[in-house]
């Protein structure tokens, strides 16, 4: 029986989550192989717990789940510090960033696998392959370099998620008190984050999910989400939930039947959907969800421009006049639209994309004057390396590229792409980047998000008054009286920071 050391580095979020996809690691070799688990948001220096265990000389696997941004911040070094005082343990990343940028991160030295999408099957059985001396090249959803070259193996199906064993929360309580992860949000005062299925059926061109999961979707069903909800709210508390799938509304069928089960929980919940489904949704659904504790749910509305969203290869039928009815729709309801645009998207000519930014920026406010509850989060387009995209083709005609060198991806500047605020994209000009993020400052005064609670009543009046005649005029060139008072009351991006 090897022993493994999972980690979960810190993210961007202020208040620490329940790591899911480190869980689903966890559970998928629970009673075959000893296990700790570290969380890099619930430690001052991870590193030197992650050191402190591997010292026994009995650890032989380094597991880390790694997204894009922040989370490199302590991948990186931390993996390159296991390698160099451990090389003989094998060292695993799975998530987003390693799917995406394979050669990157298996040519850095010291990394020497990744999974490649859902480990539920490959993890565990890339161990007994290792552990065994047995071939691991036919082992599905993995990557690892030979000869100067990444091999991927076939993808698997994805998987029954109600097959799947249940995630090991209570081990998960043993290394640190679950009550941690059930912090206080805009949605109640212990929110549980909460998986429920994985893939989206979609494939749209900017989008990190789709080389992952190829728009495939499955999900868990609604009976087994509220057992799983129940227990976390009977046992720890929790009573309000973050839906963190990729597309958690696929299904009206199974979103209707987990509001009818948790109708009278008392819980509060927010998840992510695409317009163009949830709009085919029934009145009927919709009232349901409100009354079952759907308080908000996030959109990609990306632009309003539906030539580019035809590029961005949305899929379904959204368009600019579906994002403005929807908004309008889901203020009958009660519920508010939380609206994330992408602008910035290439161009022929500087001109163009200027005229676009503008363009989006006066569609955001025509989209605030329909329901002003909407929320806005705003991007700037950032890249994916999507296979076959028109989109991705322009950007690398552009003379875009990515870090060659893992290490680089942690500078300053790239951080900042991966948190999709500043892309370093050659097409866009510091006076591009510049007016996006004004507007941004001036929109968040004008509209600070109902997500900050620790705004004051006060607070919010003052800034929205100095906001005014900015956003009322289109001046939103500078506006450092604005972003002077947003540092100063540490005003939240949900984008960043998350509720």
């Amino acid at each position: 029986m090897s022993k493994v050391l999972l980690f979960n580095p810190r993210s961007a979020r202020t208040k620490p989550r329940i790591p899911n996809s480190i869980l689903s690691i966890a559970a998928s070799i629970e009673g075959l192989h000893d296990y700790v688990i570290v969380d890099g948001n619930l430690e001052t220096d991870p590193e030197e717990k992650i050191l402190n265990y591997l010292k026994s000389g009995s650890y032989k696997y380094f597991g880390v789940t790694c997204m894009p941004g922040p989370q490199l911040k302590q991948s990186i070094p931390i993996s390159k510090k296991v390698r160099e005082l451990y090389p003989d343990i094998k060292t695993i990343w799975g998530g987003y960033f390693p799917s995406n940028q394979p050669w990157t991160v298996l040519s850095s030295g010291f990394v020497d696998f990744i999974i490649n999408g859902p480990g539920d099957k490959c993890f565990p059985a890339l161990i007994d392959a290792l552990d065994n001396g047995k071939p691991y090249e036919l082992i599905s959803n993995l990557m690892y370099m030979r000869d100067g070259e990444v091999i991927k193996s076939p993808k698997d199906e994805l998987y029954d998620q109600d097959t799947l064993p249940q995630l090991p929360y209570e081990k998960l309580n043993s290394f640190y008190p679950l009550r941690k992860y059930l912090g206080k949000t805009y949605l109640g005062s212990k929110t549980i984050a909460y998986h429920s299925s994985m893939g989206c059926p979609f494939k749209c061109s900017f989008c990190a999910v789709v080389p992952i999961y190829n728009a495939r979707w499955k999900g868990k069903s609604a009976e087994n989400i509220y057992k799983d909800i129940k227990y976390l709210k009977e046992k720890h508390g929790g009573n309000a939930i973050e839906f963190h799938d990729n597309n958690f509304f696929v299904s009206e069928k199974r979103v209707a039947e987990f509001s009818r089960l948790i109708m009278n929980d008392n819980m509060v919940w927010w998840g992510e959907g695409r317009i163009d489904t949830i709009d085919k949704y029934s009145d009927e659904t919709l009232a349901l969800m409100r009354k079952a504790g759907c308080k908000m749910i996030f959109f990609g509305a990306e632009t309003g421009n539906d030539e580019i969203l035809k590029k961005m290869d949305k899929g379904g039928t959204q368009s600019s006049a579906q994002i403005q009815a929807f908004a309008a729709r889901m203020a009958k309801f009660d519920i508010i639209p939380e609206y994330s645009f992408v602008l910035g998207t290439p161009a022929d000519t500087p001109e163009e994309v200027m005229k676009q930014i503008d363009f989006d920026i006066a569609f955001i406010k025509k989209i605030k004057e329909i329901n002003p509850k909407t929320e806005i989060i705003i991007y700037v387009y950032s890249p994916v390396p999507t296979e076959g995209s028109d989109m991705y083709k322009k950007v690398l005609a552009s003379g875009f590229h990515f870090p060659k060198k893992l290490e680089d991806w942690i500078s300053p500047s790239w951080e900042n792409f991966d948190l999709r605020k500043n892309p370093l994209t050659p097409w866009l000009t510091a006076e591009m980047i510049n007016k996006i993020k004004d507007f941004e400052v001036v929109l968040n005064g004008y509209f600070p998000t109902v997500a900050d609670i620790r705004m004051s009543g006060l607070q919010r009046k003052i800034i929205q008054g100095l906001s005014s005649i900015r956003y009322k005029t289109n001046f939103y060139w500078k506006p450092y009286e604005l972003k002077a008072l947003q540092i100063l009351w540490k005003y939240r991006q949900p984008e960043i920071e998350g509720f």
